[in-house]
């Protein structure tokens, strides 16, 4: 699962205005000037490359996610059932993970609201709450 997030993050599109744009896999993001994004999704991954943007993302009710960036700040919707996460500086919010999450970086601010995840926390300074 991990290293998917790694290939993700050089690919997508440029995006030279700070306007909202919604993407095929359910999802609205708002990304700052020049920003670089990758979303797309296979089967029930949503896959989510990006860096020092803003976005709203939607896990539906059991698809699994992938992010991979850098300085993003994430609110994700509905039900994950996995997740994981690789590069440095995000925050991340869930409504619920179920089975897994994977932490992959440096200082990565996870906080999930609801499910009882197997957590493995594999970078150095990130913090992982649940509340």
């Amino acid at each position: 699962m991990v290293p998917a997030g790694f290939g993700l993050v050089g690919c997508g599109q440029k995006n030279n205005n700070a306007n909202p744009s919604t993407t095929g896999a359910g999802a609205s993001t708002s990304t700052t000037a020049g920003s670089t994004t990758a979303q797309f999704q296979i089967g029930n991954m949503l896959n989510y490359g990006s860096f020092g943007t803003t976005a709203d993302l939607d896990c539906g009710d059991g698809k699994s996610l992938n992010v991979g960036g850098s300085n993003n700040t994430l609110t994700v919707k509905g039900t994950c059932s996995s997740v994981s996460v690789g590069g440095a500086d995000n925050k991340i919010t869930f409504d619920k993970i179920d089975k897994q999450l994977s932490v992959v970086g440096l200082n990565n601010t996870i906080t999930y609201k609801s499910g009882d995840p197997k957590v493995e926390n594999l970078g150095q300074g990130n913090a992982i709450n649940k509340g």
